[in-house]
């Protein structure tokens, strides 16, 4: 008989693990169909537990611990600038008028998104972005060449590519020398769905063209304004 009274007694809890609160078929442990207030927290000072994590409500209510650096890097604004690996000039042959710039050096990258591998940028967020590029020719430039620089996006879906900003002109001359800058400059504003991918195109009527290695000549930056 105390066999029995003392199963009856455990039994219960078992058969109600989960509490509903303003429900009668709660789905957690501990299920609130309401609004939940609490009149009184203790200050806690671990700056190790506001690190680690912190809890967040889904869109159906469920109460989950999220990493604190994954909500702080989903809100990590992109920031970019880089340039060339080495200071030696480049020599590049263009096909059909047309080279990717193989810019293969980040002096920095908040979000890890330009590839020095391919010399792209992928934008992980969706928003707005001031992108600009610089280059600047090597003085085997010749006179009524055309010479430009550009930026290019890549969409993904529907498969595109645009030409968003392009600095072009030709070479001019006096007495057979070129007197036209060497400097080719761009920067424009963009939105950028996530997945888009960024690149900068040089463009001449020359096959083979020379830029400077040096980073203060030939760079770029991205930036993400909203």
């Amino acid at each position: 008989m105390k066999l029995t009274s003392l199963l009856f007694l455990v039994c219960p809890f078992y058969l109600y693990a989960q509490v509903g609160i303003g429900t009668t078929s709660p789905t957690a442990t501990l299920d609130v169909n309401g609004t939940l207030r609490v009149r009184q927290t203790d200050l806690y000072t671990s700056d190790t537990s506001a690190k680690d994590s912190v809890l967040v409500v889904n869109k159906i209510g469920d109460v989950r611990r999220v990493s604190s650096k994954t909500i702080v890097n989903s809100y990590l604004k992109t920031f970019v600038k880089g340039s060339f690996n080495t200071s030696t000039d480049k020599s590049l042959t263009l096909s059909s008028g047309t080279q990717k710039i193989p810019f293969d050096y980040e002096e920095f990258d908040t979000n890890n998104e330009f590839d020095t591998s391919n010399n792209t940028f992928t934008a992980k967020q969706a928003g707005i972005y001031e992108i600009g590029v610089q280059i600047k020719a090597t003085s085997s430039l010749s006179i009524a060449s055309n010479f430009a620089v550009a930026i290019v996006k890549v969409i993904t879906s529907p498969a595109s590519t645009t030409v968003l900003a392009r600095a072009a002109f030709a070479n001019v001359g006096v007495a057979t020398v070129n007197i036209t800058t060497p400097l080719r400059a761009t920067q424009t504003l963009v939105q950028l769905n996530s997945g888009d991918t960024i690149r900068f195109n040089l463009y001449s009527d020359l096959v083979n063209i020379g830029v400077l290695g040096s980073r203060e000549d030939c760079f770029f930056y991205i930036h993400q304004v909203r």
